[in-house]
This record gives structure tokens, sequence and C-alpha cells, in this order.
């Protein structure tokens, strides 16, 4: 085993990601991931707390992008069309990584305890939202419902998403379910 080498994070990932679709989360052990990708486990330590965190290791660059394009928003603009454009404007984050995205979300569903993270994340990704829209003076529970049907919209586009063979804009997908739910709400 070498002494160095770049991507130690990445590699891992893929190593973890990769045994758990193979033999499953639960038993896939640290110590084989670590050996997949050419590491150590103390290696492994150093970049992820434990074995789930693989999974989830990307969610404060998303929360910071989103809470980046709520700041960006213009002033004028309606708290429910700010969330629509952050949470449109992740599509980019995923344009490269639709199989990837795929492989993790079947992982996560094949597991409780996963599912609850997941939920965790999505949770802390909709009080930072709520907390950006604060900033903005939107009030709660205006700035709080805007946050969490941008968190529901964000799942259902992401679900069709990875579930869809033809789609590969996840931007467009976010869109066109925040116009649906627009005419929901309007009660078209």
């Amino acid at each position: 085993m070498g002494r160095w080498e770049p991507n130690a994070r990445g590699r891992l990932a893929q190593a973890a990601l990769e045994l758990y679709v193979e033999r499953g989360y639960e038993q896939t052990t640290v110590a084989e991931i670590a050996k997949r990708a050419g590491l150590t486990e103390r290696t492994f330590f150093r970049h992820f707390a434990d074995k789930r965190e693989v999974l989830f290791w990307g969610s404060g660059s998303l929360r910071d992008h989103l809470v980046n394009a709520v700041d960006a928003a213009p002033d004028s603009a309606a708290p429910i069309d700010v969330i629509a454009g952050a949470v449109e404007s992740v599509g980019v984050l995923f344009d490269e990584r639709h199989e990837s995205a795929r492989r993790r979300q079947a992982v996560i569903a094949a597991n409780a305890e996963l599912r609850e993270r997941e939920l965790i994340k999505l949770a802390s990704l909709s009080a930072a939202l709520a907390d950006a829209l604060g900033r903005r003076g939107v009030p709660d529970p205006a700035a709080s419902l805007a946050a969490e049907a941008g968190i529901a919209v964000f799942k259902i586009a992401f679900e069709r998403w990875i579930s869809g063979t033809g789609e590969p804009d996840l931007s467009r997908l976010v869109r066109e379910a925040f116009d649906e739910l627009k005419a929901v709400t309007a009660g078209r």
C-alpha cells in the first residue's frame, strides 16, 4: 500500500458504494471498504465518522449551495419562488452523478437506519432553507412552509430522476414539480 495517493475520500466513497451494492450495507465492514480503496481503516476514520456517513458526506455542500442560492435570489421574489430557484439550481450538482445517485438511493432504501439518516438530512436542509428565508425577512410560518414544500418537491423530483431512464435533467424535473405544486395550491 502506497504512503499517499490523491482523493482518498472519493476512493473510499466509491469503494463503500460498490460494496454496499454487492454485499449489502449491513454486511460490509470499514476494513473491507478501506481495503477495496487501497487505504487503511485509520484513513477511513480520518474522512468519515462511520460507514453510514460515507453516503451522506456531501450534505454540507448541498446545504451551502441551497442557502447561497436563497441569499442570491432577487429581493422582490416571493418566498416559494426563491425556494424553487434554489432547489432547481441543485440539479447542476447531480448532472454527472445519475448512476451513482441511483445506486446510493437503492442502498438507502434497503436499510431503515439509512432511511432515517436521509430524513434527518432532509430536515436539516429544510431548516437551513427556512433560516435563509428568515434572514431575508420572511416570517414564520411562511418561511418554514416554503422550505418544507421545497424539500418535498426535491424529494419527488429526485425520485423521478433516479427511477427514470430517459430524463437526465434533475433541474427540469424540479421545475415541473414546482409547477405542479403551484397548480395544486391554486385549485387547478
